[in-house]
């Protein structure tokens, strides 16, 4: 299982307000290359992995990618451009 940290669950609710209000929405994780990923709106599909926060789905991991980010840590990098989500491999 993938370890979202803290501050990561804060930023996605915080992307994921911005977005919608629909309390059946989160944000769905497509894994693009090895290390990078977008995030996309999303319903909750049977068999994914959902991680709450602040009684949002925030975060929706799909079948065909949990077994690839299982063990990986998803967090936040805090730049001058603004806090950005990382991946990295614990």
């Amino acid at each position: 299982m993938m370890i979202v940290t803290e501050d990561a669950k804060q930023e996605l609710r915080r992307r994921l307000v911005a977005q919608t209000n629909d309390p059946e929405i989160g944000l769905r994780l497509r894994l693009n290359l090895p290390g990078r990923f977008r995030l996309v709106l999303g319903r909750e599909s049977d068999g994914d992995q959902v991680i709450e926060y602040g009684g949002s789905k925030v975060l929706l991991i799909g079948r065909d990618s949990a077994d690839l980010v299982a063990g990986w840590t998803l967090g936040v990098r805090y730049t001058a451009e603004g806090s950005k989500l990382v991946l990295s491999m614990d």
